[in-house]
């Protein structure tokens, strides 16, 4: 798996101590995006998801496991593999995406490990970052058109619902 990086106990990724993986590559490349270094694919450091597990799950704090970027969903598989060891040892798990729930369900279709890696995820942030609509006073997101949603819910229905920590602001 290609990683961007790694933080132990962030506290801004989501509620409570995080282990976030910031993956490497990302398509959309976001004008004003505050990580451009993961935009390269051939970028960042090889590591075993095997490696990522055994960091993730050596603190005892950790309450979560946040997927972010660069573009999770282009190492969909993958971070599905994380994501379900976060989910076998309690850890609840948001992932950041460039793309929207709306897209991520078309390219399921053709990308079964896109729907499998919808289907373990517990919040998600969506959409591209859009520098004319950012603002530093909302939680969890960067920009206004982002969306917190509740993926149990938002699978369940097939279409997007927001989480109750995704009150606009």
């Amino acid at each position: 798996m290609r990683v961007a990086g790694l933080i132990q106990d962030s506290i801004v990724d989501g509620p409570g101590f995080r282990f976030v993986v910031f993956t490497q590559g990302c398509e959309q490349r976001c004008e004003g995006c505050h990580n451009p270094a993961t935009w390269d694919v051939s970028g960042g450091t090889e590591m075993t998801v095997d490696d990522l597990i055994e960091q993730m799950l050596s603190n005892p704090l950790t309450d979560g496991l946040t997927l972010s970027g660069g573009e999770p969903f282009l190492q969909a598989a993958e971070c599905a593999r994380l994501a379900d060891a976060a989910r076998l040892k309690g850890l609840n798990v948001w992932v950041y995406s460039g793309f929207t729930f709306e897209e991520l369900i078309s390219m399921s279709i053709v990308q079964p490990e896109v729907g499998e890696f919808m289907g373990l995820i517990d919040v998600l942030i969506d959409g591209a970052f859009i520098l004319a609509q950012r603002s530093l006073s909302l939680k969890f997101r960067g920009s206004r058109n982002q969306r917190i949603l509740d993926m149990k819910k938002s699978l369940e229905t097939g279409e997007a619902v927001e989480s109750e920590l995704g009150a606009r602001s």
